[in-house]
């Protein structure tokens, strides 16, 4: 699990989450950040990238970084690799629960580095 280094800006904190070349497209790398919860990281075929709750809301497990990237109708999605559930990777909204989601961070890349911001869009609780 990549550890992150903080990078204060006028609108926020950005946090290094890794080197871009080391995130491959179609895998994911889990992110510990500063506030203790885990961020899933992706980087999909056609060079998005996405971060979303590393913790599987259906089983408490750390695994989301470890599931399988796909899409579904052009949208971007993670698999569980537990039980399967879908994810949106843009929204964090379930393709099988409309009422879970998982929380999703704003991704950027500085220079070589890819880095994650620390306000996210809170998910099922």
């Amino acid at each position: 699990m990549s550890t992150a280094t903080h990078t204060a800006t006028r609108t926020g904190t950005w946090i290094n989450a890794c080197p871009l070349h080391r995130l491959y497209p179609e895998d994911g790398v889990a992110v510990l950040l500063p506030d203790g919860r885990q961020a899933a990281l992706f980087r999909t075929h056609d060079d998005h990238l996405y971060a979303v709750d590393n913790i599987d809301p259906y089983t408490q497990a750390a695994v989301i970084s470890r599931g399988i990237v796909g899409d579904r109708d052009g949208q971007p999605t993670v698999a569980s690799p537990m039980l399967k559930h879908v994810f949106s990777l843009s929204t964090g909204h379930s393709l099988d629960d409309p009422d879970i989601r998982l929380t999703t961070w704003p991704v950027r890349v500085d220079g070589t580095t890819v880095q994650i911001h620390t306000s996210a869009t809170e998910g099922t609780p």
